[in-house]
């Protein structure tokens, strides 16, 4: 076998399909309020509760509502192409899967290499952002941390550790891996409460706005309204978490297309919403900080507003650590039962019928980030790695429209190609607005993924065990 063939040797649609219905190794517990559940918690939360107060001050002003309408672009595109997988390959792994079966294992390799670092970076950010509001509401209360404990070095002066942060993290890491359903419900509760917040939000807010709040609507310039969309763009994906938990669900088929386009809409229409009323109540240079909405509320002398929303605030944001730690182990899970990964790493629970060893390792690394690296850090890494996945699935539909037309698709992508083409050039636009730092650790992090495949991957996959050829 060649190489080029050993690198694009892949598994055909049809076995992933029916591996997807033979599969007995999770149990089939989550419906469609479940999925979209799993969605919204994945999509709002420190996004519309933290980077938009950030973003607003540093970047886009109150053209942060057009940053928004830019993410929003590029990642409904996405989510239609994704929803399309989805109906067709439902087996766990999302992108990494799909990208085994349409460009071959080292891509999809690639792809999950990205992964393992994006969803653990994703909850670091997430639980630093629910550390901020928990330490708001202990201010109000009287109650204060240890200095070094109250966040990363460089965070504040005598800053070392946000504990709080990495106590979540791992708290959460507990609850994954002791049972799926268990926190499914525990999830869907949460998200009704921050949906419920958000909407407190705009209904009183749109009280006090006031339009001069709203000029200059773009001090920062076009340049600072891109440079907001790249990084907000962290906070308008997030339903690729539900689509993970494929071998979880009753109905993937029909389920897992309509969950990713429903909980898309609802957290776009809920964030432009907030974005103009946040903007509109106070000055945005005033919002650069880490809890912004509940600040907002403060200055403007509506104090039990402010504890509501930082109580919604801290229930919604967790979901967020939810669904991405749950995404980010099972990404860990299908890599090694594809043995791209040790095997060790797929055992699952006799009891708890849960990842748990991928479950464990990837909360403990992430407790570790949340409490070390500052947020906005760690928030650009994210972004370059699912912007460079999305092109990948954009790019597979319009492949697998040509080289497969005649697969059964239970949701298809509507005006094809012209909407992977807009999510392709949309991702790549976004990736231009990110600093060059953020290029150059992604490219470490991937460097050291094509070292591993070549040491260990290329040898021990389950494809070269079997010998199969097709590419």
């Amino acid at each position: 076998m060649g190489i080029w063939q050993t690198l694009t040797r892949h598994p055909s649609i049809e076995e992933l399909q029916a591996q997807a219905g033979q599969s007995r190794e999770f149990p089939r517990v989550l419906g469609l309020g479940h999925l979209t559940a799993i969605g919204l918690g994945g999509i709002i939360g420190v996004g519309i509760f933290v980077l938009t107060g950030v973003v607003a001050a540093k970047d886009s002003g109150p053209a942060i509502v057009i940053s928004f309408l830019i993410a929003g672009i590029a990642s409904a595109a996405a989510a239609l192409c994704y929803a399309e997988f989805a109906s067709m390959i439902p087996v766990t792994g999302s992108t990494y899967a799909y990208s085994y079966a349409v460009l071959g294992e080292f891509p999809a390799w690639l792809i999950g290499w990205d992964f393992l670092l994006e969803y653990p970076l994703i909850v670091a950010v997430v639980a630093a952002g629910w550390s901020g509001y928990v330490q708001a509401l202990m201010r109000s209360a009287g109650l204060l941390l240890p200095v070094w404990a109250r966040g990363p070095s460089g965070s504040g002066p005598g800053h070392a550790f946000d504990l709080i942060a990495a106590l979540v993290a791992l708290a959460i890491t507990i609850l994954l891996t002791i049972r799926t359903e268990w926190g499914a419900r525990f999830n869907s509760t949460i998200v009704t409460i921050k949906i419920l917040g958000l909407v407190l939000v705009i209904a009183i807010g749109a009280f006090f706005i006031h339009p001069a709040y709203w000029h200059p609507f773009m001090p920062f310039g076009f340049h600072g309204v891109l440079a907001g969309a790249a990084v907000v763009f962290f906070a308008v994906f997030g339903y690729d978490t539900l689509t993970t938990a494929a071998e979880e669900s009753k109905n993937p088929q029909h389920d897992l297309p309509w969950a990713v386009v429903i909980s898309l809409a609802i957290s776009m229409v809920l964030y432009l919403a907030v974005c103009l009323v946040l903007t509109g109540i106070v000055s945005y240079t005033t919002l650069d900080n880490a809890a912004p909405v509940a600040t907002a509320f403060s200055d403007i002398h509506l104090p039990w507003v402010m504890i509501v929303i930082s109580l919604a605030a801290i229930t919604g944001i967790t979901s967020v650590l939810f669904a991405n730690l749950l995404a980010g182990a099972r990404i860990g899970f299908a890599l090694s039962r594809d043995g791209l990964l040790p095997r060790w790493f797929s055992r699952v629970h006799p009891r708890f019928g849960t990842p748990y060893r991928t479950t464990l390792i990837l909360g403990t690394l992430t407790a570790v980030v949340a409490g070390l690296f500052p947020l906005t850090t760690v928030a650009r890494l994210v972004n370059i790695g699912f912007l460079s996945a999305f092109i990948v699935i954009c790019g597979a539909i319009l492949l697998l429209r040509r080289t497969r037309p005649d697969l059964p698709r239970r949701f298809r992508t509507p005006w094809v190609p012209w909407i992977p083409l807009i999510g392709i050039g949309f991702s790549a636009w976004l990736i231009s607005g990110l600093p060059a730092s953020t290029d150059w650790g992604f490219a470490i992090w991937i460097a050291l993924g094509v070292a591993f495949y070549f040491s260990y991957g290329i040898r021990k996959s389950t494809l070269a065990g079997k010998g199969i050829e097709q590419a």
